[in-house]
This record gives C-alpha cells, structure tokens and sequence, in this order.
C-alpha cells in the first residue's frame, strides 16, 4: 500500500511541477492592454484549465502525504530505547597498549650537529 501511495505521489509531483511550469506569468500592463497574444493557449491563455488542474494534483499531492504520513507513523519498537541501555564495563587498556608507537629524536641534539 506505501509503495502504491508514493508512486501517486512521485507522478503528482512531476505532473504539478510540469502544469506550474506551463502557466504564464503576468507580463506587467501589455497583457491588460491585449499585449499577452504570444502565449501558447491563445490570447486568453489557459487560465481556467491550468487553474483547475492545477488544483486537483494539489489536491492529490496533499491527500498522498497525509495518507503516507498516516501509514508510516506511530510505528514504535518493542523494548528498551537504546539511548537508555547501559553500555557493559570494559577493562582499562593494558599499559604497553598506552605508549605511543612514534618517538623523536631531541631538537636541541639536531640543532648542535648542523
């Protein structure tokens, strides 16, 4: 059901992207003066139907979140929270463990030698 849910989703998503893509914007005062004529749906534009599609794949993108959200949510797991459980103890490193493996020479030995 949520890979069915997501693909609705994905497919809205383009298909709303593609319908925002394809409105017109107002170009300023030619389009109250009849100056919008170049548009590819004529000199009215397709104002009532990209609105309208353009609404319904919101409709549908909003009613698949909620639905992926309802159907994902709330899922707890049985038992302890990790955060809470108690590391067990270890055992201090042993000392030869501790010293570092790179040792230098004395910088006042090599100083004198040049």
């Amino acid at each position: 059901m949520e890979i069915l849910v997501i693909t609705i989703h994905v497919l809205a998503c383009i298909f709303l992207i593609t319908v925002i893509l394809l409105q017109s914007g107002h170009e300023g005062m030619g389009v109250i003066f009849g100056g919008g004529s170049s548009s590819m749906f004529g000199s009215t534009g397709a104002g009532g139907l990209l609105v309208k599609i353009t609404a319904g794949l919101a409709a549908v993108f909003l009613i698949t979140s909620l639905t992926y959200n309802v159907l994902t949510g709330n899922k707890t797991a049985g038992g302890d929270s990790v955060m809470m459980s108690k590391p067990a103890a270890t055992a201090p490193a042993p000392e030869a463990a501790k010293q570092p493996g790179v040792t230098f020479k004395d910088t006042e030995q090599g100083k004198k030698s040049e």
